[in-house]
């Protein structure tokens, strides 16, 4: 009646006049319940003049009897929702409450009550508040003193946060609110099992430093705090007390810190140097950068100590000498702790660095040792790592300038030193000198150009050659000049010089000029070197006649990859590379398959499978990151290549014959294999480019990939179909295409010599349809289903279902800009799985293996958090699939329950007979990775509880005792975890 108009609320409380004036306290209680209710719901139509009488009447029965109390509060916390709330009102109801009402007498809700009027208050009626001056803190502290729930303590901590940062007055209280909050400090909450509110013991200590660290007021009673608990034994309260601190010095200036800076100096370094925790010691690192920060932004008066100063000597005086120490026992805490000052300001930097640097190479020349020169180098690396962050460096005040030269003739001599450790090191710092813009001069670049090289290809370890090329990629942006002047031509000469080696180290420096020319190609100007360099190899060694010619093709194509993939972000570097590289290769290619056809000279490799895949990726990476213009640009000229034969946009394009790779006739088989390569330029372009006489093009691909002998031509070209129908737009046109492909595949799946090509077909169709949600990829699912129960293409079926699940590497997906949308695979599993279980319960003995593997291809790819909500209906199938023949399905599903026992142990307990039979009677499996899958299910097992467990102990050791034998070493390693896991069960602490 009230929300309708027809009653007034004044009108209300004349009807509930008998409830509201009874001597009996309960029926007063359940008037004035009543009465609140209508307000909580009714607040916003009140008028002022209602709002006045209903607060004066409210503050009166806050002296009423305790039971009344309660509805009391939420009468008042509905009116002090109200907008119409006459000026002083706010302060009158607050007044009353902190007079007449011991808060913590009461229950949490109604606390939780009080609390929520005074935040609406705060919200709606600040400078009425603060007219109350100190007596408003005092109040609140009055109501939160003694507050033991949670719930009620996160208001509370927020209302404290805002009385310090709407500057309410503290006066006299500043150290009584301290204390009403940091008893608090440190949390020592444990949230109750299925706990309906959600609190986290990490919500109250966020929520309590806010408060501690909101105020330079509180420093003085707050610092000793945090050194008293420093100084425990409890892990937790120590890291609560440094990351407080941590948040303190974002606020504290030199005044607040002064008095307790040597105690905290003394607790951070007892730490750092005897903790056995790495979490305390990057807390107690951050501690003192934050320390050493906030000295730093103090602005120093004249008459006024410098504190920073007095407490980096301090650091200094209680670090330095131990770097000089022989047995180099406390070398690494005292590194950190001075990287950790140095890294706060530029003075900081400066005057640790000052001390420190010359100290480091002077201990670098003494030591002789390579262990003992890394570890000098990786502290001198880590000052030369903060230098990064200042940016140029300043010639009046840097120490690192004024040691130029011993610096670099430290790490030229670690370069050079036999130890693969100290040459990594040395590496890295070159990388870091080479960043200092200034620091280096030309003869120093120059040798640094020199040393990579080396490293690059003569060094024997690896480790050395690759970290050597990264440096020339992160360093050849900054210098391209010295890089493309003095290390492409170098790295171009090896590569060409015919030296009288073996043939396999030949090839080893050969791969390794390849890798750098890619390594080094991170700026435009250095890839317009390092591309032709490497063409021109590709062609030479097309030429070649050895036999070996495909294994150095795929090398330079990897090479070719990598430069692409390093030039994506660069659009000048895209478009050059693009332009370059893809008619070349084309070219390449179309001249092979030319000569294949018409058979003259060798150009056999390029058309090989493994050299056209390794050059798929090359041609999609330089595609995906064209412009649309571009992109347009191109596609014009490759498309009517395959289509027309138009070959006059190909580099050296006198062909002996015409280009016709969807032509009839086994002479053009090697043109056909060639589609491989239009696949991987087509399907890697933008969504809104137009391919020019695209109906035509699907048409030529469907009737290739239903008709070829050869199956990487026949598997290429349905791809390619594939991922023009995904990102087709959705209309007729489509619609008559897929019809067509149907129309193809259904007499091709039913009989002749082509079934393998159209279930490959449909595969493709199906991944690209159901990836963009398209309706017809349910029916062509349920082809597949049906073909599960077919004895010939039932198992390549059933392997079908992975490459629907799973992450296709050169089309249909995201990178290339495929249709995909989100959570395909959870609905795809929501569509089929059911289909594919009851197939199983249908399906005859002969192919129910089938429908297992397919269902484990599905599972196995789908997202954990799903899979463990659709346990309980299919784990039975799962441990069906485990006694099936096919390893396959035994891997797949072995695979698919490691993380379940991880993650649902209550569910995966209730079965854990049948897990341990199956698992150890799959650890004597012929197959080796079955050997290795149940192994480590077996050892996944001890992640069920305890009691679930123990009476399987025995049998499990004594099982696992076997492969501890076995002949393979991965299978042997996997038995001894587990086995160990095993005996662990039921231990003490475990």
């Amino acid at each position: 009646g009230v929300k309708d108009g027809r009653w007034t609320v004044l009108q209300l409380v004349e009807a509930l006049g008998f409830c509201l004036e009874n001597t009996d306290p309960r029926t007063r209680g359940r008037g004035i319940q009543l009465l609140s209710q209508v307000l909580l719901q009714c607040y916003s139509l009140l008028r002022e003049k209602e709002v006045l009488h209903l607060v004066l009447f409210y503050e009166s029965r806050l002296q009423d009897h305790h039971l009344v109390i309660p509805s009391v509060l939420q009468g008042l916390r509905a009116l002090s929702m109200c907008e119409v709330l006459s000026p002083g009102l706010a302060v009158s109801v607050l007044k009353a409450i902190f007079q007449e009402v011991h808060v913590q007498s009461l229950m949490q809700l109604d606390r939780h009550t009080v609390y929520s009027i005074i935040t609406n208050f705060m919200s709606t009626r600040e400078e009425e508040l603060k007219g109350l001056g100190a007596d408003f803190t005092f109040g609140f502290i009055q109501v939160m003193d003694g507050e033991k729930d949670p719930r009620n303590l996160l208001v509370a901590f927020q209302i404290v946060r805002d009385l310090i940062a709407k500057d309410y007055a503290l006066g006299p209280f500043v150290e009584e609110l301290f204390e009403v909050t940091s008893c608090y400090f440190p949390v020592d909450f444990t949230p109750p099992p299925n706990d309906p509110h959600g609190i986290q013991r990490e919500d109250l200590i966020l929520s309590l430093r806010a408060v501690l660290a909101s105020t330079p007021q509180f420093a003085e009673f707050l610092l000793p705090l945090l050194i008293e608990k420093l100084d425990s034994e409890l892990q937790s309260a120590k890291l609560d007390s440094l990351q407080t601190l941590t948040a303190c010095c974002a606020i504290y200036g030199q005044k607040e810190l002064q008095e307790f800076l040597p105690s905290l100096w003394s607790s951070l370094r007892r730490e750092v140097f005897q903790t056995a925790s790495e979490k305390i010691e990057t807390e107690c690192l951050a501690a003192l950068h934050a320390l050493s920060a906030c000295l730093s932004r103090s602005v120093l008066s004249s008459d006024s100590e410098d504190l920073l100063d007095s407490f980096l000597s301090s650091i200094l005086q209680d670090c330095r000498h131990h770097l000089c120490e022989p047995d180099m026992k406390l070398v690494w805490p005292s590194a950190k702790l001075l990287q950790a000052a140095a890294g706060a300001s530029l003075r900081t930097y400066h005057r640790i660095t000052r001390s420190v640097l010359p100290l480091l190479l002077e201990q670098y020349t003494k030591h002789t040792q390579s262990s003992q020169r890394r570890t000098i180098l990786e502290m001198l690396l880590g000052f030369l790592e903060l230098q990064q962050k200042w940016g140029h460096v300043e010639e009046d005040e840097s120490t690192l300038l004024s040691l130029q030269a011993p610096v670099c003739s430290v790490v030229f001599s670690a370069l050079t030193d036999p130890s693969v450790q100290l040459q990594l090191v040395g590496i890295k710092a070159l990388t870091v000198l080479g960043s200092l813009q200034g620091f280096l001069s030309s003869s120093d670049l120059e040798l640094v150009v020199d040393h990579l090289i080396r490293l690059a290809l003569h060094e024997e370890d690896s480790q050395s050659s690759e970290a050597a090329m990264e440096a020339a990629g992160s360093l050849a942006p900054t210098y391209p000049k010295v890089f493309s002047g003095r290390m492409v031509p170098r790295l171009e000469e090896e590569l060409q010089s015919e030296r009288e080696e073996s043939y396999h180290n030949h090839h080893s420096l050969q791969q390794r000029c390849l890798q750098a020319l890619a390594a080094v190609s991170t700026h435009t100007s250095i890839v317009r070197e390092t591309v032709p360099v490497l063409l021109q190899h590709l062609q030479k060694v097309q030429k070649g006649t050895e036999a070996r010619n495909t294994q150095g093709m795929v090398c330079v194509c990897q090479s070719l990859h990598r430069v692409a993939l390093q030039c994506q972000q660069d659009a000048e570097g895209c478009w050059y590379f693009h332009q370059t590289v893809v008619p070349c290769l084309l070219a390449m290619a179309v001249q092979a398959a030319m000569q294949e056809s018409t058979h003259t000279l060798p150009g056999k490799a390029l058309l090989e499978e493994e050299v056209l895949a390794a050059m798929i990726p090359v041609i999609s990476a330089a595609t995906t990151h064209l412009s649309p213009e571009l992109a347009a640009q191109s596609v014009s000229h490759v498309v009517p290549l395959f289509l027309d034969g138009e070959v006059s946009f190909l580099p050296q394009n006198s062909f002996p014959c015409s280009f016709q790779p969807f032509g009839d006739g086994e002479c053009l088989e090697a043109q056909r294999r060639l589609v491989a390569l239009l696949m991987a330029f087509v399907c890697s372009l933008p969504r809104d480019v137009a391919i020019p006489q695209q109906d035509w093009l699907l048409r030529e691909l469907l009737a290739l990939s239903c008709s070829c002998n050869c199956p990487f031509t026949a598997t290429t070209a349905a791809k390619c179909f594939a991922g023009l129908v995904n990102k087709h737009p959705a209309g007729q046109q489509l619609d008559e295409i897929l019809q067509l492909a149907v129309n193809r595949m259904e007499p091709g799946l039913a009989e002749g010599p082509c079934r393998t090509q159209a279930l490959t077909l449909l595969l493709w169709v199906t991944k690209a349809l159901v990836l963009r949600y398209h309706p017809l990829s349910s029916c062509l699912t349920d082809k597949l289903l049906g073909l599960l129960g077919d004895t010939e293409l039932g198992p390549a079926a059933a392997d079908g279902f992975s490459l629907l699940m799973a992450e296709s590497p050169d089309v249909l997906h995201k990178g290339c800009h495929a249709d995909v949308r989100i959570m395909f695979r959870q609905r795809f599993f929501t569509d089929n799985v059911p289909k594919l279980v009851q197939g199983f319960h249908g399906a005859g003995p002969d192919v129910k293996a089938n429908y297992l593997k397919g269902l484990s291809h599905v599972l196995n790819h789908l997202p954990k958090p799903v899979l463990v909500t659709e346990l309980p209906t299919l784990l039975s199938l799962l441990l069906e699939a485990l006694s099936c023949s096919d390893r396959v399905v035994q891997l797949s599903t072995l695979s698919c329950l490691h993380p379940l026992l991880l993650e649902a142990p209550q569910i995966m307990s209730l079965h854990v007979d049948t897990l341990v039979t199956k698992f150890l009677n799959l650890t004597s499996s012929p197959t080796m990775a079955v050997r290795i899958a149940a192994l480590r299910c077996a050892h996944a097992l001890t992640s069920l509880p305890t009691t679930v467990l123990l009476p399987y102990k025995g049998r499990v050791i004594r099982a696992l005792a076997k492969p501890l034998d076995d002949k393979k070493r991965l299978v042997r390693k996997e038995a001894v975890a587990a086995r160990g896991e095993w005996f662990l069960i039921g231990s003490p602490g475990r």
